[in-house]
């Protein structure tokens, strides 16, 4: 059985100790607010200009046609033929992050940023009663509407557990209010589909089909162990705790990567200009990883092409942060995956830094001379790394760049949200 931390696993579950706060159609709902011309219109957020991407947002306008994240924009545009698409601005979408947040506060502290678009507040023993948590509710939401913006809208669940609270969102939408306690937990997830439960995606929905459970009754009807067998992983016995309302104790993560991807637009994907992508990329790795004080020792490249096949090669090198390693092993990487693929047309690029070191948990080496190293030119090229940093940073992105132009990375080398990443203010500027 799993550890938990109390005798009886289920004895707190009549008590609400979580706030979940899931902002409605995030990125489509900042734009609207923004851009009093797409009010009330539906809206597809994109990432390129093309009817081959799909949409990453979608206004609840659109997603009364069928609309939602993935659905292609040529398919979108044949539902609906009204459809405005507006390509993604990452930056305002962090930028009203950070507003959010803080109008939260306000309110109630916030004690996780789940994703771009999610929080979570831990309740006080004051605030544990569902008149309480209403009152909450309702002032976080007229917050929102003074002082961020009356289209910035958000459902908010309450529920013992963070995870239930985070479910309690998905069955109120938009601008809802859910509380899920104590013996009405599970006659209320019943009304569910598998789907509808974090943790439940395509292959584990197949895999759930297979094991002869196609809905929830079903599921809240297994014990603990059966559903770590159905899983076949420790994660489907947390399951089963969860959903009774069980808080289980955060796992540690340390950070393994530092990477950037990007899909390219049409005009992008002749191998050459792919190149000029792949080259920002990795420029802008390599800034983050020496402003969050880490070196490295490895770098991945891997490239999509048009046909859906998959390139991918791996280098290594001598501990290091400066940008111009790491610029060394992507053209050594690029020639091996051109080489391998020919003439090919590239629709996605990414680069990865990893075998991550903390600065301070370096070890001072024995010999001034390392086989092949030459220490002190290394050190020279961190410094200029450091010195473009700076002059990036007061001047803007891109006012210099190393083996291209800052006009030839103009339309690509802005950052992008992974939406359980929320990237630093300061990363728009690498």
């Amino acid at each position: 059985m799993l550890p938990v931390s109390m005798d009886n696993p289920l004895a707190h579950t009549h008590e609400l100790r979580w706030l979940y706060i899931d902002f409605n159609s995030y990125f489509a709902s900042v734009e609207q607010q923004l851009r009093p011309e797409l009010r009330a219109r539906p809206v597809a957020v994109v990432p390129v200009e093309t009817d081959s991407t799909c949409a990453i947002a979608a206004s609840y306008e659109a997603k009364a046609f069928g609309i939602k994240t993935g659905t292609p924009i040529y398919e979108a545009k044949k539902k609906c033929p009204g459809l405005i698409c507006v390509l993604a601005n990452h930056e305002h979408y962090v930028e009203y992050h950070h507003r959010i947040i803080e109008e939260v506060n306000n309110h109630i502290p916030v004690s996780r940023v789940c994703s771009i678009d999610e929080v979570a507040c831990e309740l006080m023993n004051n605030e544990r009663s569902h008149a309480r948590t209403a009152e909450i509710a309702a002032s976080i939401k007229r917050g929102l509407a003074q002082h961020v913006g009356e289209y910035i809208k958000c459902s908010i669940g309450v529920a013992p557990n963070r995870y239930l609270a985070k479910v309690a969102t998905d069955m109120q939408k938009p601008d809802g209010f859910v509380t899920l306690l104590g013996n009405d937990i599970l006659s209320r997830l019943m009304t569910l589909k598998l789907r509808d439960l974090p943790g439940i995606g395509y292959n584990m929905e197949r895999r759930l089909y297979m094991a002869g459970i196609y809905d929830v009754k079903t599921l809240l009807s297994l014990p603990p162990k059966r559903m770590r067998a159905v899983w076949g992983s420790v994660w489907g016995e947390k399951m089963w705790y969860m959903l009774r309302g069980v808080e289980l104790p955060d796992e540690e993560t340390t950070r393994s990567t530092i990477g950037h991807s990007h899909v390219m637009a049409p005009e992008l994907r002749a191998p050459e200009r792919a190149r000029y992508v792949a080259r920002r990329l990795t420029l802008k790795a390599a800034s983050r990883l020496r402003r969050m004080g880490y070196y490295a020792s490895g770098f991945i490249l891997s490239a999509r092409i048009e046909n859906g096949s998959r390139l991918a090669t791996e280098r290594q090198c001598y501990r290091a942060q400066d940008s111009l390693t790491f610029l060394h092993l992507l053209d050594d990487a690029w020639q091996e995956l051109m080489q391998n693929a020919g003439n090919i047309r590239i629709k996605k690029v990414s680069v990865g830094i990893h075998h991550l070191t903390q600065a301070g948990d370096l070890q001072a080496e024995l010999f001034s001379q390392l086989p092949n190293i030459d220490l002190k030119k290394q050190a020279k090229a961190e410094r200029m790394s450091h010195a473009l940093d700076k002059i990036n940073h007061r001047f803007g992105r891109d006012s210099i760049t190393l083996g291209m132009l800052p006009s030839q990375g103009r339309s690509f080398s802005g950052t992008k949200i992974a939406f359980t990443r929320i990237p630093d203010v300061e990363e728009f500027l690498e």
